[in-house]
Formats: C-alpha cells, sequence, structure tokens
C-alpha cells in the first residue's frame, strides 16, 4: 500500500552480519517485495562516510559483511570499522585494531552500531558496542557510529531516497 500511495519508501536495518542483497533475499523469501536500493544498512553508511573523508578503512567486521566494501580503498588504513564481526572478534583481531587506533596521531574508529548485546537460539551474545567500548577505553578515542539510532545513519537513508531532511 505505501507502494501504491506514491510514497517513497527506504527500509532502515542495524544488519551488520549480512550485504543488503542477503537480507532483501530474506524479505522476499517471507514475501515482501523490496529491492537492494530500498534499504539502509550501517555498512553502506559508513561507505559513505569513508567516501567523503577520503578514510581507508581497517575493517573488524563480519566475514559476510566484507562485499559490501568492495569499492572502497583499504589500502594504508587511517581508521578502524568496527561491525558485529561475531567469531572474528579474536584477541588478535581486537588488538590490531587496537594497534592501528593508538598509532594513528588522530585516531578514528567507525562503528556500525553500538548495541550491547542481542539474542540468538544459542543464546545472548555479546554485539558491537562492547567491543567498541572496549577501544574507546583503550586508545581514548570517541567512535562515530553510523547505524540505529545515530542521526547520521538516518541521513544516509534520507540522501538515499533524495528528500531532504525538513521533508
Amino acid at each position: 500500500r505505501i507502494k501504491a500511495s506514491g510514497l517513497k519508501l527506504q527500509l532502515c536495518t542495524n544488519e551488520t552480519q549480512a550485504t543488503r542483497e542477503n537480507f532483501v533475499r530474506k524479505l522476499r523469501a517471507l514475501g515482501f517485495d523490496i529491492s537492494v536500493a530500498e534499504v539502509t544498512a550501517p555498512a553502506p553508511a559508513a561507505c559513505r562516510l569513508l567516501r567523503e573523508r577520503g578514510l581507508r578503512p581497517h575493517l573488524l567486521v563480519h566475514d559476510d559483511l566484507v562485499p559490501e566494501f568492495a569499492e572502497v580503498d583499504k589500502t594504508n588504513p587511517n581508521c578502524v570499522v568496527l561491525g558485529d564481526a561475531a567469531e572474528n572478534f579474536t584477541y588478535e583481531n581486537l588488538n590490531e585494531a587496537f594497534r592501528l587506533l593508538i598509532g594513528m596521531e588522530k585516531p578514528v574508529l567507525i562503528s556500525l552500531g553500538k548495541g550491547r548485546y542481542y539474542k540468538e537460539t544459542d543464546g545472548l551474545k555479546l554485539d558491537v558496542g562492547a567491543y567498541m567500548k572496549a577501544l574507546e577505553y583503550a586508545c581514548d578515542v570517541q567512535a562515530e557510529v553510523v547505524g540505529k539510532p545515530a542521526k547520521r545513519f538516518f541521513e544516509s537513508a534520507l540522501a538515499e531516497l533524495g528528500v531532504p531532511p525538513e521533508q
């Protein structure tokens, strides 16, 4: 009905363990008529920020999310992008992100979310926010959050729609 009304539609998700393509595939299997262009997620919002500021990320994200960053220059990283890396949240990987950040004159930490934990079928799991806080504390840096509920996330959705915030 929303599409039939002529209103513009943009779904906002905090999904950071899968690409938008995979997310849309799941929604279509549930009967939703939705396209990738109609989905705003933290990774594309982060990519927009990286391009705008000429940043080259070191990624600590879920393996299934890496394709979202295919068009971003990752050579000689000058920032760290943190997502729900699940099994990639190892001491070695966190320490590598820490070393990169602590070695920067002006460290830049971009987080795809700030959730504390979430529930899966096998129980509660730490979310990206816990790891974000650890890196913030260790590096004395404030993360820039690009997922919900950050203002920048919703600005990204509006930019994808081509609609100014006042509308």
